[in-house]
């Protein structure tokens, strides 16, 4: 079984900020890690591997630097690993990377699997992973908890959905993206750093996955950022003693009255 695990290199939260020029993260000069959604879509990779056999191939867009990404995902048990770098790629949306992750996959081909995290903490939106599924035209299950069964044609899957889950069958090739409950991601062996060291990443730019260069990078990206700002709390809250409960359930109940809620 042939298993493409999309990864990204994210700042850290603790150290995160935007440019509220460009409407950007700003990646340049704090400490960055994998994004950690992501880790568990490589652990499930690596676990089907471990049962079915193939091989677990690494993909992702960014800078030079990204490469570090990439070493760390191997030192976990990742056979191969595929940066996707180029200023052409500088400034994409989620449509435009999610375009330039699918056309890397068609150059890969042959895979029976897409994995991805559920979503990357910079960003929160969820999109890449089904945006993959839409230009490649293959199925998605996206937030699986659980991987219930493998065959050689089909995978079935629960996914969560509010109040609980659905199981779900699909053929292959799909992609899947996963949530946190589905695994616990291994650490890296002294063996696997040792290995990533040596191992060579692979640089594709936009020639190499023959994308059209309109629909990459800023270009491509129809998501426009208006306006950056720290939200302002307009409001105060209000403590009361336990001698008071009677009159905050008095008072929240009004409230919701006066809004129409109750």
């Amino acid at each position: 079984m042939r298993i493409i695990v999309c990864i990204k290199q994210v700042p850290d939260p603790e150290y995160a900020s935007m440019d509220k020029e460009t409407g950007t993260v700003v990646r340049e000069g704090v400490e960055l890690m994998v994004n950690p959604f992501d880790l568990y879509a490589v652990e499930e990779a690596l676990k089907i591997k471990e049962e079915f056999g193939g091989e677990v191939i690494a993909i992702s867009m960014g800078p030079p630097q990204t490469e570090g990404a990439l070493k760390e995902v191997i030192a976990m048990g990742v056979d191969e690993g595929i940066l996707l770098t180029s200023l052409d790629f500088a400034g994409a949306d989620t449509l435009a990377t999610s375009y330039t992750l699918s056309m890397a996959c068609k150059k890969i081909s042959d895979f029976d699997l897409v994995l991805c995290g559920k979503q990357a903490i910079d960003g929160d939106t969820a999109q890449v992973g089904p945006g993959i599924a839409a230009h490649l035209g293959i199925p998605q299950i996206t937030f699986v908890r659980k991987i219930d069964a493998i065959t050689s044609e089909r995978i079935r899957a629960e996914r969560l959905v509010e109040g609980g889950y659905e199981v779900i069958s699909s053929p292959f090739p799909l992609v899947m993206t996963v949530v946190k409950e589905i695994n616990e991601p291994r650490l890296p062996t002294l063996k696997g750093k040792l290995r990533a060291r040596k191992v060579e990443i692979k640089k594709w730019g936009p020639e190499d996955i023959n994308v059209d260069k309109k629909r990459i990078g800023s270009e491509g990206s129809p998501t426009m950022v208006d306006e950056i700002f720290t939200p302002v709390l307009t409001k105060e809250g209000k403590i009361y003693s336990d001698e008071e409960m009677e009159e905050a359930v008095s008072e929240i109940i009004t409230a919701q009255e006066e809004m129409g809620l109750i």
